[in-house]
This record gives C-alpha cells, structure tokens and sequence, in this order.
C-alpha cells in the first residue's frame, strides 16, 4: 500500500513538472567565462533534483559504509546474547530434569557470556552441589556473589538451602541472619530459618518462629503445634534439674499446649523426678480432662518420687480421681490397670487384685499380668506368679 502511495505520487510531480515546462518556457543562462550554457527551466530543475538524488544517495551509502563496523559489533552481542538465552534456559531445563553435570556446562557457558552472571552462577551451584563438587560448589557461589548487588539476597538464600541440605545448621542460620538481620521479612525464609533453628536446637526461636508462622497461615496448625510441643518439651528438659526453674517454665507454656499429651507426659515425668507428685498429678488431670489418652492414664498410676508415707497419701488422692473417671469409662482396660497400681501403692491389695482381673477380662495386657504377678509374689503364691509372669513375656 505504501509502494502504490509513493508510485502515485511520484506520478503527479512529474505530471506537474510537465504541465509548469508548457505553461513557463523560461531559459537559464550559465556563464562561467569564457563558457556560456543556455537550458530551459524545465531541464534545469531536472537536472538540479537528480544532483539532489545523487548527492543523498552517496551520503546515504557513506553513512551506512561508516556505521558498518557498528553494526556487525551489534549483531555479533546480539547473537552471543541469543547464545548466551539458549545456554540459560538450557540450563534451567537440564536442572529440572535432574541433569546436573549438563546444567553446571550450560550455566558456565551462560556465566562466560556475561548475561544473568548471577543467576547462571547460582543454577552452576546448585548444580555442582547435587553432584557433590563441593569446592566447584563454593566457586560457583563466589561468583554469584561477585555478581552484583541484585543477587545479593539469592546468593544468601542459596548459601542457606545448601547448607540445610548438608545439616550444617550453623551456616544456614548465619546466612538468614546475615540476609534479614531483625527477623525473616517473607514465608520462604521464615521457613528455612525454622528449619535451622530447630536442627540448631534453638529452641526459643523456634516458638517465636512457630508463632509467627502459625498467625500467617504459613504452614498447617497441626504442624504449628507439634514445633510448638517439640520446644517445649525440649525447654522443660533442660530445666529439668531445679523444681522452681521447671514450674517456672511450666507456667509460661500456653494452656492449649499444656494439655497436649506428649508435652503433659514429660513434664509430669520430670516433676515426679523431682519430688513434686502434686504438680505431676495436675499435669495430667488437667490434660486427660481436655483429652483422653492412655498413655496418660498409664502414667497416672506410675508417677514415683516420694518418700512411702507421701506416696502412699499421694496415690489415695488419686485413686479418688481415677475412680470418679471410672464411672464414665467402666471399661477402660488401661484405666482399671491404673486402679489396679493405685491400689496397690495405697496397700489396698485385694481391691487391686479385682481391678486388674477386671482390666484382663476387657482384652490381655501386659502391665495387668505383670502385677497380678508381683501381687502373688508378695502373697507367696508362686505359681501364679510364675504364671502371670509367662503370660507377660508372651505378650508383646
């Protein structure tokens, strides 16, 4: 459309041009002495717009013939820029399908080329890392480093993943600390620095982190709550050896976590060990009031820890307890064993020996047979004892 354009209207000057020569047969003179040259008017100007041509055209094919060397130099980065793209995406490519000795070549090619350094000195990395060139590893991350201000964050990012992935904890942690010095600013790190912490063993940390993670949806409640458990746990643990500083920590522990079975297991041990019955007993009351758990109940009828004056008052407080809880499980096989062991601590020996016949008679159990067995060991009655000691062994 543009060519019919041109052709047209080069048509209508020279139709133009025809009509002016008719309507003005004007002459110019030209005198250059001793030569004089007479043209028409007509022919004049012919002859002045082809000299215009001609002079364009050789200015235009100068300009171009001057700008060539330009022009080749910017094909040339245009094609190594296009080789360095393929060798990028190439490497992306074979990293996704698990090629990593082609993804490290790909990346070096893309690295050498000088486009996306960084990012091609990562994929390099990562690449030498899953095929365990550690010292290739590290030279890659070097350069990503050297790279620019732009892949700072990537670069300490990665250093961290990789390092997760060698369980060097230490490392992984001082890379996101260095990263965001006051506190993780999005999930991804916020989750990687909870892994680090927790194979660190920084257990205050991870309850913060687990808070945080838990109020932004981050990751599911459940898992939340078993970090949440797990430093918990952990804490009670190392304050193990002092009575104040283990209710101390006890009572800084949120009541929805304080009821979980686990946490409420070890930290009713711990109290038990440490002479303190009466705040084990709390422990797990309140936990088996807000979940019912067999391992508890066990628990219940196990705790040791007191001089036989204290235990034998200790175990009739609870032997109230358990039996009040027996009215709404009359068939709890564990909970009759913990009647039984109760009893037993209580001197109540006859009654003890009813409850753990009751708990076998709803399904055998091992802990039941083997008081029965100590029962008849003290009333000398050997060949039950021997029994019920055959009967545990057999059962697993």
């Amino acid at each position: 459309m543009r060519s019919l354009f041109w052709l047209a209207a080069v048509f209508a000057v020279a139709v133009a041009i025809a009509i002016l020569g008719r309507m003005h047969e004007g002459l110019v003179l030209l005198v250059l002495p001793p030569w004089r040259v007479e043209l028409s008017l007509l022919l004049f100007a012919l002859a002045l717009l082809a000299g215009f041509a001609l002079l364009y055209g050789a200015l235009r094919l100068l300009g171009r013939t001057l700008a060539l060397p330009a022009q080749v130099r910017a094909y040339r980065e245009r094609r190594r820029h296009e080789r360095a793209d393929r060798a990028l995406t190439a490497a992306l490519q074979a990293w996704f399908e698990g090629r990593y000795a082609r993804a490290e070549k790909e990346a070096g090619l893309a690295w050498e080329a000088g486009r996306a350094p960084g990012l091609a000195a990562l994929i390099g990395a990562r690449a030498a890392h899953q095929l365990r060139e550690l010292e290739r590893r590290d030279g890659w991350l070097e350069r990503a480093a050297a790279s620019g201000e732009q892949m700072h964050a990537a670069t300490l990012l990665s250093q961290a993943e990789l390092a997760l992935e060698e369980r060097d904890f230490s490392g992984a942690r001082d890379a996101l600390k260095s990263l965001h010095g006051a506190g993780p600013r999005n999930i991804a790190t916020a989750r990687m620095l909870m892994r680090a912490e927790r194979g660190a063993q920084n257990w205050e940390e991870v309850l913060r982190l687990a808070a945080m993670l838990g109020k932004r949806d981050a990751i599911p409640p459940a898992l939340a709550a078993e970090y949440r458990v797990q430093a918990h746990i952990e804490l009670l643990a190392r304050a193990a050896g002092d009575r104040a500083s283990l209710e101390s920590r006890w009572r800084r522990i949120a009541a929805e976590d304080q009821v979980h079975p686990r946490l409420a297991a070890a930290a009713a041990r711990h109290a038990a060990a440490l002479g303190r019955a009466e705040l084990a007993r709390e422990i797990l009351e309140k936990s088996l009031v807000a979940e019912w758990s067999p391992g508890l109940v066990a628990l219940y009828g196990e705790l040791p820890g007191l001089e036989p004056a204290a235990l034998g008052r200790e175990a009739v407080a609870r032997l109230e307890r358990a039996e009040r809880w027996l009215g709404a499980r009359p068939e709890d096989a564990q909970l009759l064993v913990t009647l039984g062991r109760l009893c037993a601590q209580a001197e109540l020996w006859g009654k003890a020996r009813d409850y753990l016949e009751a708990s076998l008679s709803f399904g055998g159990s091992r802990a039941a047979h083997l008081e029965l067995a100590r029962l008849a060991d003290r009333d000398r009655r050997v060949a039950d004892a021997q029994k019920h000691f055959r009967l545990a062994a057999e059962l697993p």
